[in-house]
């Protein structure tokens, strides 16, 4: 079993934490930013001139045919799930059909401005140093394939260790084992361990179930349609720990009690 670490930030009457685990994908790197990018060229060439841009970012990332989600459970592959993601959105915004003819030229477009697009916020890289220089291990736990996680975090500028990827399990989050693993490998025992996330069910509910204490970063205009009637008081009660940024998560996990 992991031996605790002495716990840094703690507060008298605080819940005290050894280790941070932080979620990739707009979290720690704007991917809503790079996917409004690939979606615009996609639009731009594909797409009726007329179509709603705010719309269409919402359709991806609210994923409302559930591919991704299927993803995560290991039920279908990450090619699959993009090209019926894209298909579904062509047919809601009156595109052409994405068969698998037409796939692989879409994606090239769509994917190649995508990663072109990796960039970090502004309060990603002095948050890791925060932790750090508080003796705070950190690490990530991300839905995505580790590869790819390793790459993005390279071209945002930030230093961390991807500890488990959707590959690593062969299913992701909200399964309690992953966010479990990550603190095994994070060295520190889940009590003691915060996940940070910008996803309020997968991520903030998800570690809190699994054990740990779990952080929602509800940054300002940034949530899904499908995330609108999330109960902030009724997560707070619960015991989520709720931040609109990064630079609130360290002084939230000082005083959050346990």
């Amino acid at each position: 079993m992991t031996q605790p670490r002495p716990g840094v930030l703690d507060a008298a009457s605080g819940y005290r934490v050894d280790g941070v685990l932080l979620d990739v994908d707009d979290t720690l790197v704007d991917t809503r930013g790079a996917f409004a990018r690939a979606l615009d060229a996609v639009a731009d060439a594909h797409l009726p001139a007329d179509v709603d841009r705010a719309a269409l970012l919402d359709h991806w990332r609210s994923d409302p045919g559930q591919f991704y989600a299927r993803f995560t459970r290991g039920e279908t592959d990450v090619r699959t799930q993009r090209r019926l993601r894209a298909d579904l959105m062509h047919r809601t915004f009156g595109g052409s059909p994405v068969d698998e003819a037409a796939f692989s030229a879409w994606d090239e477009l769509f994917w190649g401005t995508f990663e072109r697009s990796w960039t970090s916020f502004d309060d990603a890289a002095a948050l890791l140093a925060a932790l750090r220089s508080a003796g705070i291990a950190v690490g990530v736990v991300t839905n995505a394939q580790v590869e790819l996680q390793e790459r993005k975090l390279a071209a945002a500028g930030l230093d961390v260790p991807v500890l488990v990827g959707v590959d690593t399990l062969g299913y992701g989050k909200p399964h309690p084992d992953v966010f479990v693993e990550g603190a095994r490998l994070l060295g520190t025992a889940p009590a003691r361990t915060a996940y940070v996330g910008d996803e309020p069910r997968i991520d903030a509910l998800g570690a809190h179930d699994a054990g740990l204490v779990g952080v929602w970063l509800d940054r300002p205009g940034a949530r899904r349609s499908t995330e609108q009637d999330v109960d902030v008081a009724g997560m707070r009660a619960a015991g989520i720990v709720v931040v609109p940024g990064l630079d609130e998560v360290p002084a939230a996990l000082a005083t959050a009690t346990g």
